[in-house]
């Protein structure tokens, strides 16, 4: 059975913690303050920890804002080596909301995957709002979880986990496209952000 760790408590992480135990793996919930993933683990069954505690899930999932990303590297130089780490941040200029902080050729995925090239990098859940993830649903439409990565059996390990939780899984393509995946985010926050649509909504996917 494939497990899960959760880096963040907050309602994003919650929301893929409780994606994951739908889909029955274990889950450990990491947090700076361990009553917070104390809170999110409980409920579903998993453990909880700080920040700096072993990782004990095949899948990582940095559930957390963008700058805080390169602080977990620092925190775990090689504890990623090996395992499926999912960045889910959009890397948004929030001084202007209108462009992102990466290069014109790269993404925060490609960043990450070059600052731990030991670990399997996907990007996934980032052009997801958490209400979208947590109801399964956009509109009548199922919710599409879109996974990109280098590595075929990552991303399909990603893909049945969101899958068996009753969420739709994608295969995107490689790495070189969570750039575009990244855009797409701040589309969509940029759209829910002058009231255009609801953070509650989404682009939907219909094949």
């Amino acid at each position: 059975m494939t497990t899960v760790t959760v880096i963040g408590a907050g309602n994003f992480g919650s929301v893929v913690a409780g994606i994951a135990a739908k889909g029955g793996t274990g889950i450990q919930v990491l947090a700076r303050d361990v009553e917070k993933a104390r809170a999110v683990a409980g409920p579903l069954g998993g453990t909880a920890g700080t920040v700096g505690d072993e990782v004990t899930g095949d899948v990582v999932v940095l559930a957390v804002p963008y700058g805080a990303v390169a602080d977990l590297v620092e925190v775990y130089p090689t504890a990623f080596d090996g395992k499926v780490l999912v960045d889910v941040t959009n890397p948004v200029d929030f001084s202007t909301f209108d462009d992102l902080v990466v290069p014109a050729d790269s993404s925060a995925a490609k960043q990450l995957q070059d600052a731990v090239p030991g670990a399997k990098v996907v990007k996934a859940f980032n052009t997801n709002f958490g209400g979208t993830l947590a109801s399964g649903e956009i509109g009548s439409v199922p919710t599409t979880v879109l996974v990109a990565g280098d590595d075929a059996d990552a991303k399909q390990t990603l893909v049945e986990l969101v899958t068996a939780a009753g969420l739709r899984g994608l295969d995107a393509g490689s790495l070189k496209r969570a750039r575009e995946l990244e855009a797409v985010g701040l589309l969509q926050m940029t759209l829910a952000g002058a009231e255009k649509i609801s953070w509650g909504g989404g682009l939907a996917l219909i094949s």
